[in-house]
């Protein structure tokens, strides 16, 4: 199912690259997803034409990544990455060449690639340059890498995490030679950058298939390296599915609440994920010990959904049907602080009292007297309330 306006501006990019005497094939992830019929999100293309030769034949371009070869093309109406063919040299630490080096041929740059799955090409015509056998291992369901597995796990260690990734996203088993390299060179995943390693997870949560990318980081012996505490988990992650990230790093939160802060820390969450997080969780507990209308008031209804499912997850036997909670928000008296009829000086003033933590207490009590539907939410029944229950009560004690 590719996106058919990124596709064809991908062709008719290399239309004018061909026409000006030079290759050009879109590659990657985007022709395996084409023979996958899966959703295209990105389509790259790859040419023969060196950076400043595009720049040439079109007259809106951009240069993202030029010292790599990669100059973003804006003349087809939608942005089109173009690379130039290209050997890498020497890496040094794990993730990045020393320096590239351009060259005319496709295959040079395909052997460089890191999965089989991902060193194919197609050509304008529609025709699939497969040189490692892509294609035999789409149709087996394997991620194997390209040539020499621990060299290119070598060159960039965040590889070794891609496969754990694409297991998860395309539900594919990891090729056994590569697994071994792999158990071999994982300790290198401390070399990589963790907001690297932030972003493959966060594509891992949102895949088909989270728990074969949760037992390839285990069977990886990846997981030894990163925190989580995977292996003990493992079953916990069955059940799992989700299309927020924000989901993901909340439910490994809540399997490892003990090491819930260093897992924050380490794998560099967002303001709004930690907030996501502690939110969920916070509602997840409240849920087992059974839901009150402030829960259902508090709580946005993805908060309130994402916590149920956490405890459905984990086997816990909840009284009630998921699309209840939805139910019981619609019809809340209130559903917002801004509709709430009474505020602190309207106790100051019918009181004479000046502020003071009685009036916290008073507004709080008064809210879940409105919510649970004791009292209507409006001032003259709010006053009598007040005076009725609350001064009376706080007289009493």
């Amino acid at each position: 199912m590719k996106q058919v306006k990124d596709w064809d501006v991908a062709l008719r990019v290399i239309d004018k690259i061909e026409k000006a005497g030079f290759e050009a094939v879109i590659v990657g992830g985007a022709v395996r997803d084409h023979l996958l019929q899966r959703e295209i999100h990105d389509v790259d293309v790859a040419t023969s034409a060196l950076p400043m030769e595009i720049k040439k034949i079109f007259s809106n371009t951009v240069d993202v990544g030029i010292e790599h070869g990669t100059v973003v093309v804006l003349d087809e109406g939608k942005p089109i990455e173009v690379t130039t063919y290209r050997t890498d040299g020497t890496y040094t630490d794990f993730r990045r060449p020393e320096e590239v080096t351009f060259v005319r041929d496709l295959p040079k740059d395909l052997e460089r690639r890191d999965f089989t799955i991902n060193a194919m090409a197609y050509t304008k015509d529609g025709t699939i340059i497969d040189l490692f056998g892509g294609k035999e291992d789409i149709e087996n369901r394997i991620i194997r890498a390209v040539g020499d597995a621990n060299s290119r796990f070598r060159e960039d260690a965040l590889r070794m995490l891609r496969a754990v990734r694409f297991a998860a996203q395309l539900g594919f088993d990891i090729d056994e030679l590569t697994m071994k390299a792999i158990q071999k060179d994982c300790d290198l995943i401390e070399f990589i950058a963790r907001e690297r390693i932030h972003m493959e997870f966060s594509k891992m949560w949102v895949a088909d298939y989270v728990y074969f990318g949760v037992k390839a980081l285990v069977d990886s012996d990846l997981a030894l390296y990163l925190p989580g505490n995977f292996r003990e988990n493992l079953e916990a992650w069955k059940e799992f599915h989700t299309k927020q990230e924000e989901v993901g790093w909340a439910y490994l939160c809540l399997l490892n609440r003990n090491d819930m802060e260093n897992i924050i820390d380490f794998y560099k969450l967002s303001n709004k994920q930690k907030n996501f997080t502690k939110k969920v969780i916070q509602a997840y507990d409240s849920l087992l010990k059974r839901w009150d209308e402030y829960d259902y008031f508090s709580n946005d209804l993805i908060i309130l959904e994402t916590a149920y499912d956490f405890a459905t997850w984990q086997g816990k036997n909840v009284p009630f049907e998921k699309e209840h909670i939805a139910k019981v928000k619609e019809h809340l008296p209130i559903q917002s602080m801004e509709q709430f009829a009474l505020n602190g000086n309207l106790l100051m003033e019918w009181s004479g009292l000046k502020g003071g933590p009685w009036l916290k207490e008073a507004l709080n009590k008064a809210l879940y007297a409105v919510l649970s539907g004791r009292v209507k939410n409006d001032e003259e029944h709010l006053k009598e309330w007040f005076h009725n229950e609350f001064i009376d009560e706080r007289q009493n004690h």
